[in-house]
C-alpha cells in the first residue's frame, strides 16, 4: 500500500484534521521507515465526571505506522502522498549521529522527537502505533548513525486549507490528481532539502515560487 493510500485510509477513520505528516529513516540500507500522522484535534484523557471542576482536553496522539521500502522509495512515497494532498512544499532534514561528546542537547531531543519518543515527558502519550521497541531500537541506531526525516502539511485534509496565498496548482477539493512531477534528489551536504511543490500563477501567466 502506498503512503498515500495510507494516510487516506486513516483520516477516513479517524475523522481529524491532519496538522502535518512526517516520516523518519535511519541512514541505513533495509531499516524500516517510521510514518507520523500529526492529528488536530482534542479529547478528554478521562470519562470521569467531577460537579464544578472542569477536565481540561489532551491533544490527540500523533499515529504511528511502518512503511517498508528503499530509501528512494520512500522518498518518492513522500513526494507523491505530499503532491496529492495538495501540500506546498516538503522538507526533508538529514541529520547527522548525535550519540558522541560533541554533539548538542538539542539534537538528541530532535532525534527523540522524530522517532516518537516522549521528549517532553508529558503524562500521555504523545505517539500511538507501531510496536514502541521498535521505535525505540531505531531511534538509538539513529544517534549512532544519523538519520533523515521527511515533513509536510496537507492541504486536503488538513487544516491549512484557506491560509496563506491562494496555491494555482491545487484541484478543487485542496488536492492534486495528476502525478507529481518531483523527484527525490541524493543525500547531499546541506541538512535542509525543501521540495516545491505548489505555486503561485502571475498576471503576467509566469510562475511565482518560494
Amino acid at each position: 500500500m502506498h503512503i498515500f493510500d495510507i494516510v487516506s485510509a486513516h483520516m477516513g477513520a479517524v475523522g481529524l484534521p491532519l496538522y502535518a505528516v512526517s516520516a523518519t529513516r535511519v541512514n541505513l540500507p533495509d531499516t524500516p521507515t517510521l510514518l507520523f500522522l500529526h492529528w488536530h484535534g482534542f479529547r478528554r484523557a478521562t470519562p470521569l465526571q467531577l460537579d464544578g471542576v472542569d477536565l481540561p482536553p489532551r491533544a490527540v496522539p500523533s499515529s504511528a505506522l511502518q512503511f517498508d521500502g528503499t530509501l528512494h522509495k520512500t522518498e518518492q512515497e513522500v513526494l507523491d502522498a505530499a503532491w496529492r494532498l495538495g501540500a506546498w512544499n516538503v522538507e526533508r532534514w538529514q541529520r547527522r549521529a548525535c550519540n558522541h561528546v560533541s554533539a548538542k542537547a538539542s539534537e538528541a531531543f530532535d532525534c527523540r522527537l522524530a522517532f516518537g519518543d516522549n521528549a517532553a515527558d508529558y503524562p500521555d502519550d504523545t505517539v500511538l502505533g507501531t510496536d514502541p521497541s521498535l521505535r525505540n531500537e531505531l531511534m538509538h541506531l539513529a544517534a549512532r548513525k544519523g538519520y533523515s526525516r521527511w515533513l509536510f502539511q496537507p492541504n486536503k485534509g488538513g487544516i491549512w486549507s484557506g491560509i496563506g496565498p491562494a496555491d494555482d496548482s491545487l484541484d478543487a477539493d485542496g488536492g492534486r490528481q495528476s502525478d507529481c512531477p518531483v523527484t527525490p534528489l541524493p543525500p547531499g551536504p546541506a541538512a535542509r532539502t525543501v521540495y516545491q511543490l505548489g505555486y503561485i500563477l502571475l498576471q503576467t501567466g509566469g510562475l511565482a515560487r518560494s
